[in-house]
């Protein structure tokens, strides 16, 4: 089982970045997939949530109308396109899979860092 992030980086304040996970190993199609994201001191919170077949969607409230996660079950992909970055984004994005809404994940990647500075 793998989930790879990427599109990490670093980004001004106010503009885009689209993060993609990339899956395999397991039947992705069934699987919910989130977002995490953690900073530096901080804890863990739940960024996104997107629906095994991607009809439900739910979002932090922190960044709710800016970011916006997707998936491709046939390319066995999940996105988050985050707009108007904020430095208060700053920090490691993870990916992990979940067999059901609010589950413990069963699969976590490896986190790809973005970083919201000027």
């Amino acid at each position: 089982v793998q989930l790879v992030e990427s599109g990490g980086g670093l980004v001004q304040p106010g503009r885009s970045l689209r993060l993609s996970c990339a899956a395999s190993g397991f039947t992705f199609s069934s699987y919910t997939m989130n977002w995490y994201r953690q900073a530096p001191g901080k804890e863990r919170e739940l960024v996104a949530t997107i629906s095994s077949a991607g009809g439900s969607t739910n979002y932090a409230d922190s960044v709710k109308g800016r970011f916006t996660v997707s998936r491709d079950n046939a390319k066995n992909t999940v996105y988050l396109q985050m707009n108007s970055l904020k430095p208060e984004d700053t920090a490691v994005y993870y990916c992990a899979a979940a067999r059901g809404y609010k589950m413990m994940a069963s699969y976590w990647g490896q986190g790809t860092q973005v970083t919201v500075s000027s």
